[in-house]
């Protein structure tokens, strides 16, 4: 019960440095080594020096941010309506959303799996699979979506377990899930020689491993939410507050399907070795990005609790330490992996042309990197005080704006233009941000200081 006392405190009223340390290192931590977990199967792939099969699940990532993305609809709009719930003292609402959510992430995700066996032919030609990848790319599709429903159900108690503030169980999570990916990638991928489908199955695996403690901490540590399995059905009313937000999730990620596909598509016109080098580049910016990530996830509890408890001198001041942070972290960590570039790129690959096309995109993702942070804390913010109008304005605009993008500058530049369209829009996008934070601001200096109006639209 200390622990549990503890996270109360420092969503209500710890000191706002204590709070944000106490909610987000653990996050960022969790998030660097979540970094390391992305990259344990291109490693051991690489160790097997077939560019084909690192191609294979480069294509491939399309499909896990899929499962992700659902993940993540359900559990961001239901976690940060559980946090507004907790503000408003109604936690036996949060038991029933948190009910929902579980189960309807193992629905959806069967669901997926189901349509995607029978589509899977189709799918791994639109993934961009050739000639040489096609099998490869079929081969972890097929594993990868027959075990979804794990990764979608991980991601969704994931959130739930943040709803609270309980960041540092969230790391213990993906703890979990890396040091499984290090057990599993080896073994099913050098050991039984299963290659691309022992490193989906080992992703599955790991995703399950991690979801059994969620699930056991939800309903045996938790205190908001212990007893949420006897709970299966809210209201229609509740469902619309739990996707009028988590719907900005799947808008994001589902554009991010798009983009990753349209990149896909774009890049293998260049020679496997232009993807290969997307996939790595991909990987490494990810460090930088996912400690950005681990703050502003790390405070969604804090912003969605004392907006709806109308503390808005608090939510205020953790907003403006949000954005300093956020700064600092992106300057200084893309300036290090921007110098160690060509070192870290090695770890990767040997080959000549995929190191040197990977260094230039790299270079392209870095610049993106230091606006991707606060596009991630705008979005966040939104999330978590209920406003759904921005949240979807900006999950749009990321992907729409980035499909014009591509496709002119590519006809335009040739492949100079696929690789800066990316960062391109996330510069717009950040810039949209900022207009759409400057109008909430006025809302919120508008109620008088209570926060009163604000909290009242939003749960609308």
């Amino acid at each position: 019960m200390e622990t549990e006392v503890s996270n109360q405190y420092y969503l209500e009223s710890a000191p706002i440095k204590k709070a944000i340390a106490h909610l987000s290192i653990p996050m960022m931590i969790g998030m660097s080594v979540g970094t390391i977990y992305n990259v344990i199967n291109a490693y051991f792939i690489g160790l097997l020096h077939n560019t084909s099969m690192l191609t294979a699940i480069t294509l491939g990532l399309p499909i896990f941010t899929v499962l992700m993305a659902f993940g993540n609809m359900l559990g961001v709009g239901g976690g940060t309506f559980i946090t507004r719930l907790a503000g408003q003292k109604d936690t036996e609402k949060g038991k029933k959303v948190a009910g929902y959510t579980f189960y309807g992430s193992i629905i959806v995700g069967i669901l997926i799996a189901l349509i995607a066996m029978l589509a899977i032919d189709p799918i791994t030609r639109i993934l961009g699979a050739d000639a040489a990848t096609l099998d490869f790319t079929k081969a972890y599709a097929l594993t990868l979506f027959a075990g979804g429903f794990a990764i979608v159900l991980n991601f969704a108690l994931e959130q739930l377990v943040r709803s609270e503030g309980a960041s540092k169980e969230s790391m213990y999570g993906i703890f979990i899930s890396t040091a499984l990916s290090l057990i599993f990638d080896p073994l099913f991928i050098l050991v039984l020689k299963w290659h691309v489908a022992g490193a989906a199955l080992a992703m599955v695996l790991a995703n399950v491993g991690s979801a059994i403690y969620y699930v056991y901490f939800l309903e045996t540590k938790s205190e908001h939410l212990r007893g949420f399995l006897k709970h299966f059905k809210i209201s229609v009313r509740d469902q619309l507050e739990v996707y009028k937000i988590g719907v900005s999730e799947l808008l994001q990620f589902s554009f991010v399907i798009v983009s990753t596909l349209l990149l896909n598509n774009f890049a293998i016109q260049y020679g496997e070795n232009v993807v290969a080098g997307f996939g790595v580049a991909l990987r490494i910016v990810q460090v930088p990005e996912f400690l950005s990530m681990g703050l502003f996830l790390g405070l969604i509890p804090l912003f969605a609790f004392n907006f709806a408890s109308q503390n808005m001198a608090r939510l205020k001041s953790t907003i403006k330490h949000a954005f300093a942070y956020i700064g600092g972290i992106a300057f200084v960590f893309v300036g290090l992996v921007f110098l160690f570039r060509g070192t870290i790129l090695h770890f990767f690959s040997n080959d000549p042309s995929v190191l040197s096309m990977g260094t230039y995109i790299l270079v392209a993702m870095l610049i993106s990197a230091l606006f991707n942070g606060f596009t991630g804390l705008f979005m966040s913010i939104f999330q978590a005080t209920g406003q759904g109008i921005p949240t979807n304005i900006m999950a749009i605009t990321q992907g729409v704006l980035f499909i014009p993008m591509i496709i002119v500058l590519h006809s335009v530049f040739g492949l100079h233009g696929v690789i800066w369209s990316m960062t391109i829009t996330e510069v717009i996008t950040s810039l949209m941000g900022v207009i759409l934070f400057m109008i909430f601001s006025k809302k919120l200096k508008g109620t008088g200081g209570d926060g009163k109006g604000v909290v009242e639209v939003a749960s609308v």
